[in-house]
Formats: C-alpha cells, sequence, structure tokens
C-alpha cells in the first residue's frame, strides 16, 4: 500500500460502483492481481488499488441512501457479479438532488417497485459534503440520461476543487464548453461512456479496424447488445446519448464512411450478463462477399470497473500535476466518446506516456 491516498465519492451507487468498490478490496496487492489478472495496470503514479478510499456516495434510491456505501452496493436493483465481501466503510450514501435521474420507467422497473425515491427528504448541499469529506475525485455512474443530473454534479465537483470521472453517456469532457469550464475552475475531467474492458464496442473497433486494414470494403455493420440491469431498461427508454457515443466510438477511427447501427434491449432474466452480436459484411478481392458473426457475453458492472479503477487514478494523477480541463491521453483510452479519438494502439501509447509523466 502507498502512502498516497485517493479520497473518492461516488455519484450513482449502481453495479458499477458496486463493482468497482468490491474490487479495491479484491485487488489487495500484487501477488493476487499476477495471479488472477484482470488488471490493466496494477500501479498508477504511485497509487495502487487499495489506495482508493471510498468516502461517500450520492444517490437517490430510498433503499440506498442513509446506508453505509458497503450495504448500498448491495441493495436491488443491483445485481452484479460478486467479487468480494467489503468491509465497514463508514462513508454514507447521502441523497442528492433527483432532477432527470429518476423517470419513471426506473420508478417501476420492469413493474416492481425496485427502484424508489423519498421525495419528502432533503438533498444535501453536494458541494458542500464534498468539501466536508475532502474529496478528490467523483465519479459520476448515473442512468443514462441524466442530463441536468450530470451537469449539476460537474458544477459541484468545480465548487469542491475535485477532479471529475464521467462514466455515462453524457458529453461532458467532450464538450468544449463544459471542458473549458472544468479548466478555468482548475479541475481534470475524464469522460465519456465506459469503453468496457472488454466489451462490444473494442472489439467492434479492433475489427472494423482491421476489415478496413485488410483492404475490405465493408458495406453495413451492426452490433446489438441486451441484459437485464437498470442500465438497459433505461437505454431501451432513453438512451439517445448512448447511440451516439457507441457509432461515433467505431465511425470515427475508419477512413472510410461505414453504415454503422448500435442497438440495444432489456431482457429482464439477463441479469447483469451482457450479450452482444457484431456483424461485419464486405466484399473483399474481385468484390467476392465476406461476412463475420461475433457472440460476447460478459458480466457488464466489472466491465467498467476493469477500466474505471485505472480512470480514477489517472484523474488524480492530473490532480497531483496541476492538470485542468479535459485530460486527453486517458480519455482517450477509457471512454467511447473522448474529447479526441485516435486507434486503440495509439490510444495505449498515449495512456502509457500520461502515466510516466512525458
Amino acid at each position: 500500500m502507498g502512502d498516497k491516498k485517493i479520497r473518492l465519492a461516488l455519484v450513482g451507487v449502481g453495479n458499477c460502483a458496486s463493482s468497482l468498490v468490491e474490487g479495491i478490496y479484491f485487488y489487495k496487492n500484487a501477488e493476487i492481481a499476477k495471479e488472477v489478472g484482470g488488471l490493466m495496470h496494477y500501479e498508477i503514479g504511485g497509487y495502487e488499488p487499495q489506495d482508493i478510499q471510498v468516502v461517500v456516495g450520492f444517490d437517490i434510491d430510498s433503499k440506498k441512501v442513509g446506508k453505509d456505501v458497503s450495504e448500498a452496493i448491495f441493495a436491488p436493483p443491483n445485481c452484479a457479479y460478486k467479487i468480494a465481501d467489503v468491509p465497514y466503510l463508514n462513508a454514507p450514501v447521502l441523497k442528492g438532488p433527483v432532477l432527470d435521474g429518476a423517470p419513471d420507467h426506473l420508478r417501476h422497473y420492469y413493474g416492481k417497485d425496485y427502484f424508489t425515491v423519498d421525495d419528502s427528504q432533503e438533498p444535501v448541499d453536494v458541494a458542500q459534503a464534498l468539501k466536508d469529506y475532502k474529496v478528490d475525485v467523483i465519479l459520476i455512474n448515473l442512468p443514462t440520461g441524466s442530463y441536468n443530473a450530470a451537469r449539476y454534479y460537474v458544477e459541484c465537483a468545480k465548487k469542491a476543487g475535485c477532479g471529475i470521472v464521467n462514466g455515462i453517456p453524457e458529453l461532458l469532457a467532450s464538450d468544449e464548453k463544459i471542458a473549458k469550464g472544468c479548466e478555468e475552475a482548475g479541475v481534470p475531467i475524464l469522460g465519456d461512456d465506459w469503453k468496457s474492458q472488454i466489451g462490444a464496442t473494442i472489439v467492434h473497433r479492433a475489427l472494423a479496424k482491421l476489415f478496413e486494414d485488410r483492404g475490405i470494403k465493408i458495406k453495413k455493420s451492426y452490433q446489438l447488445n441486451y441484459a437485464g440491469n437498470t442500465d438497459f431498461i433505461n437505454l431501451v427508454m432513453r438512451g439517445e446519448t448512448k447511440h451516439v457515443t457507441k457509432h461515433d466510438a467505431v465511425a470515427s477511427i475508419l477512413k472510410n464512411d461505414v453504415p454503422i447501427s448500435p442497438g440495444f434491449a432489456f431482457v429482464d432474466n439477463q441479469g447483469d450478463m451482457k450479450t452482444a452480436s457484431i456483424l461485419i459484411e464486405g466484399t473483399k478481392f474481385g468484390g467476392a462477399p465476406v461476412k463475420l458473426e461475433l457472440r460476447l457475453e460478459v458480466e457488464d458492472a466489472p466491465n467498467s470497473a476493469g477500466i474505471s479503477i485505472d480512470a480514477v487514478r489517472c484523474c488524480k494523477l492530473a490532480l497531483d500535476r496541476g492538470l485542468a480541463g479535459a485530460i486527453i491521453e486517458p480519455s482517450s483510452y477509457f471512454f467511447k466518446h473522448p474529447p479526441v479519438q485516435f486507434t486503440d494502439d495509439i490510444c495505449r501509447e498515449k495512456v502509457d506516456a500520461f502515466i510516466k509523466g512525458e
């Protein structure tokens, strides 16, 4: 364990937050990381996974608000794959403002009252709470479509001097005005929308780039994703920005204009298991047809946690170095819709150079 710590606030205590918190305790030493795998970097700028200290959470679900984070991460409708037991953290879940973070389809999740909001309870002053808990970095994992709520937490982080990591498909780091505001406030921001550790988007990017590099004319490509967690019912109901981030993540690295279509479905009994079907059709030498179909199955929440555990540490590294505004290098590697897109091999080189301070 290093001497430096990262005081982290969770904005949204759902499945993604659950996997991250459990993972911090799972990767308690380098030997476990070497034996099991699952980390891209065990140490980043002197920070190991266990140097991330969750000190407070913000949510609006009455089954989570008022509880310690160690208990709230296991409250329904959370259904993430269990990684590790978590000790009592002395990190309370405070009520944030509801804003647009509780649409009707989540309040009545698949006909069940899994997601409940106590509207009589007043939200806390989030900016003051961030100061009170001496938060270094906030991690945004709100429901997709939380346009107002995501921007509210950015403003609170700016007032409190916290770094910002945005894991949802709201365009924050990649919005020039928001990034400029963070730069003027002296805080770094990383985003937008997790590029899962091994998910449909990064596999789709690699395959589409391979087709193009090998001289294949891509005629049509799509990816269909389905799961049974709250994220997917939310994507079905208000996933416009997710469509943008998934489409741009693949299309932006190709030289030619390719018709790419992402799609989503909610399948209740899938739980947190996400299934992706990817298709690429094209023509090769002499116009002969070629077609690829691939099926990928992954536990969704650990897929984001395998990225967020690095993104949080890179954000703190940016804070340590006095950097502000959109942090290009780690954003390009960890997110689907960063301020600047690069191919994944270049992204990896850039994030490793950033970690080394080059």
